[in-house]
C-alpha cells in the first residue's frame, strides 16, 4: 500500500515538488519523508513535538553528510569526561588511537574532554571525528578536532545513532553513567541483532580495576540466572593490552566482511571461502544456532548482484536461528582464523539499503 497523502492533487505537487529540487534515485523515499511532515501538520503536532522532530533530523542529516566523505574504516572510543591528562587510563586511549590510526583508521570519540579528549589526542586532527553534545556545563568540542569533521548534537539518541551507524568497532574505557549506557545499548544492539556485529573490547588501564567486577555480574548473575546466554560473553573482549585491543579489531575482519540475509538465510562475505571438511567441521560445531540444513558456500543472490553489494567476497550461506549472536559471533572467529589477517583490513558500509529494510 503506498504511503500518500490522501489528496491526489497534493501527492502530485510533493512528488513535482522533489523532483524539481533534485535529481537522484531515491525520490520515492524523499516525497515519503515530505509527506510525513504535511501527515504530521495535519494531525495539529504541538510545537514541542515539532521542535524534536525537526531537530533530530537536521542532525542525522548533517551527520550523514559529515561522514559520507570520509570512507576509511572508523573506531569510536567511549569513556568518561572526568578522567585527567597522565591518568593512566588517559595515556591508554590516546596511545590506542594512535595505535588504529597506524593501522589506517580514523577514531571518532564524544568530541569532550577526559577519554574523548586522549582519543582525539592520540589519533590527531586529521584522523579525529567529534560526536559532540551539547550539555548544560559543556558545549564545546576538545581542541583536537576540525570542525568540519565534528557534529554537534542536542539529542543523545541522534548522537547514539551516529556512533553505532558510521563505526566498525568499539573501545570501551572505563567512565560513568554515560559510559555504561553506551556500552549496554552496544552490546544490546548485536545481542539482539538490530546491529551487525561489531568487535567490541572493553579497555582499561593495568590495575584500574574498573571492568572486572561488572563482568563477574555478567557472567556470574545475569549469565547464571538466565537472564543472557553465557555465550554473550563472546560479543566482547577485555583487556588492558592497546596491541591486543587493535589485534581483536583487526582480526574480525582479516576474513569476515559483511553479512546480509537472503531469502530467510545469513549470508557471510569473506575473502577467503572455508573448504568443504571445514563447513562440514563448522555445521556440526554450530549446528545449535542452524534451524536446518548446514553451512554452504554460496554465489551472490539476484538482490546482491543488482546492489553491486561485495560481488568481489566469496560467501557461506545459513539459516541461522536469529538468537544466538554469541555464538554467531564464535562462529566469524573461526572463519577468520581461515584468513591470515591483511596490512589493511576492508571493512563494509556502516548501513546498507538491505540493513535499514529488516523486518526486525
Amino acid at each position: 500500500m503506498a504511503y500518500e497523502l490522501n489528496d491526489a492533487d497534493l501527492q502530485e505537487r510533493v512528488v513535482q515538488l522533489i523532483a524539481d529540487a533534485a535529481d537522484g534515485d531515491n525520490q520515492d523515499l524523499i516525497a515519503e519523508m515530505v509527506t510525513t511532515i504535511i501527515k504530521l501538520h495535519r494531525d495539529n503536532a504541538t510545537r514541542g513535538d515539532l521542535k524534536l522532530i525537526n531537530t533530530a533530523l537536521k542532525e542525522m542529516r548533517y551527520s550523514n553528510l559529515v561522514f559520507s566523505r570520509h570512507k576509511e574504516p572508523k573506531v569510536t572510543i567511549f569513556g568518561s569526561a572526568r578522567i585527567k591528562e597522565g591518568d593512566p587510563n588517559f595515556e591508554l586511549a590516546a596511545e590506542f588511537a594512535a595505535d588504529m590510526v597506524g593501522h589506517g583508521w580514523g577514531v571518532i570519540t564524544g568530541a569532550g574532554p577526559g577519554i574523548m579528549e586522549a582519543g582525539s589526542k592520540g589519533a590527531g586532527p586529521d584522523n579525529s571525528y567529534g560526536v559532540n553534545i551539547r550539555l548544560p556545563f559543556e558545549d564545546s568540542a576538545n581542541p583536537y578536532l576540525r570542525p568540519d569533521r565534528t557534529v554537534n548534537f542536542k539529542y543523545f539518541f541522534t548522537r547514539k545513532l551516529g556512533f553505532v551507524k558510521e563505526s566498525h568497532a568499539f573501545a570501551i574505557f572505563p567512565g560513568g553513567w554515560g559510559t555504561l549506557d553506551e556500552a549496554f545499548e552496544l552490546l544490546t544492539l548485536v545481542q539482539t541483532g538490530k546491529s551487525d556485529l561489531h568487535p567490541i573490547v572493553l579497555i582499561e588501564a593495568e590495575g584500574t580495576g574498573f571492568w572486572g567486577p561488572l563482568i563477574g555480574v555478567v557472567r556470574d548473575v545475569q549469565a547464571k540466572l538466565g537472564l543472557i546466554s553465557p555465550d554473550d560473553l563472546s560479543l566482547f573482549l577485555h583487556t588492558t593490552s592497546s596491541e591486543e585491543a587493535c589485534e581483536h579489531i583487526r582480526h574480525f575482519y582479516s576474513n569476515y566482511h559483511s553479512q546480509r540475509y537472503v531469502q530467510g538465510r545469513l549470508v557471510l562475505r569473506l575473502r577467503v571461502a572455508p573448504s568443504e571438511d571445514q563447513l562440514a567441521e563448522l555445521t556440526r560445531e554450530f549446528a545449535d544456532i542452524l534451524v536446518d540444513g548446514s553451512i554452504q558456500t554460496a554465489e551472490p543472490s539476484p538482490g546482491e548482484i543488482a546492489d553491486n553489494d561485495a560481488l568481489d567476497m566469496a560467501r557461506v550461506s545459513l539459516h541461522f536461528n536469529r538468537r544466538g549472536f554469541g555464538r554467531l559471533r564464535q562462529l566469524i572467529d573461526r572463519l577468520n582464523d581461515l584468513a591470515h589477517l591483511p596490512d589493511m583490513v576492508e571493512v563494509p558500509t556502516p548501513m546498507t539499503e538491505e540493513m535499514a529494510e529488516r523486518p526486525w
